[in-house]
């Protein structure tokens, strides 16, 4: 999918996004229930599972927003850090592990250090992913796992349709009822930000990473990527 020309990239992208998740924090959660059905969360379930780590584990989870994902990580007994560059998100956050504002292009952990990380709806808000990729690598062990959840389009045509039936007319009409209407007009076209599922696989094989896969969620709006350091 080419980007949308209309999409900032670079400091400005940052800048943007920073600002957005600073403005609909608050209700973010929320909506988010709303807009996915509860999926959302199912999928981040299934993503903890993926990771296949024991428990203790100390797991970093990058743009972590309000820490849903370092709840269903406690849950499964490991030990979360959540890491997002919005205070305003991490304000709104309701989880207990620690939350700290920080670059994730830039993590303020040594290296060879954590043994898993996640990420959830933002590879396609960071202004860049092979950096991203490699940061990861860096602070994780050897054989750390990774679980990284994003957006997808579905296969199959007549899901596809449906798929941008809804996000592109509803969920920006939805989304401004109950929040900010300009960030929810961004939300589907930000799926251009992200490069075929190919490439990013390739990425991800690049930054010291084997056994990288990706398995579409049903109803094939959601993605997710796994693998190991090698």
């Amino acid at each position: 999918m080419d980007l949308d020309p209309a999409l900032p990239t670079g400091t400005e992208k940052a800048e943007k996004i920073q600002g957005m998740f600073d403005r609909i924090a608050p209700k973010y959660d929320f909506v988010n229930r709303i807009m996915t059905f509860r999926l959302d969360v199912r999928w981040r379930k299934k993503t903890v599972k993926a990771l296949r780590l024991k428990e203790g584990s100390v797991v970093i989870d990058l743009a972590c927003g309000t820490g849903d994902f370092c709840s269903e990580l406690k849950k499964a007994k490991m030990v979360p850090l959540g890491f997002d560059f919005s205070m305003g998100m991490l304000e709104a956050g309701r989880s207990s592990s620690p939350l700290s504002q920080s670059d994730v292009l830039n993590l303020p952990i040594k290296e060879s250090s954590i043994d898993g990380a996640t990420c959830g709806f933002a590879l396609r808000n960071l202004t860049e992913l092979e950096p991203f990729f490699a940061e990861v690598s860096r602070v994780l062990k050897a054989g750390g796992r990774i679980g990284f959840l994003d957006v997808a389009e579905p296969e199959n045509r007549f899901l596809n349709w449906g798929h941008h039936i809804y996000f592109d007319r509803i969920v920006p009409k939805v989304g401004a009822l109950l929040s900010d209407k300009s960030a929810y007009s961004y939300l589907p076209k930000s799926v251009s930000y992200l490069p075929p599922y190919q490439e990013i696989v390739a990425m991800i094989e690049r930054a010291g990473f084997k056994q990288v896969e990706r398995k579409l969620f049903a109803p094939g709006s959601a993605q997710l990527f796994t693998g190991e350091k090698a």
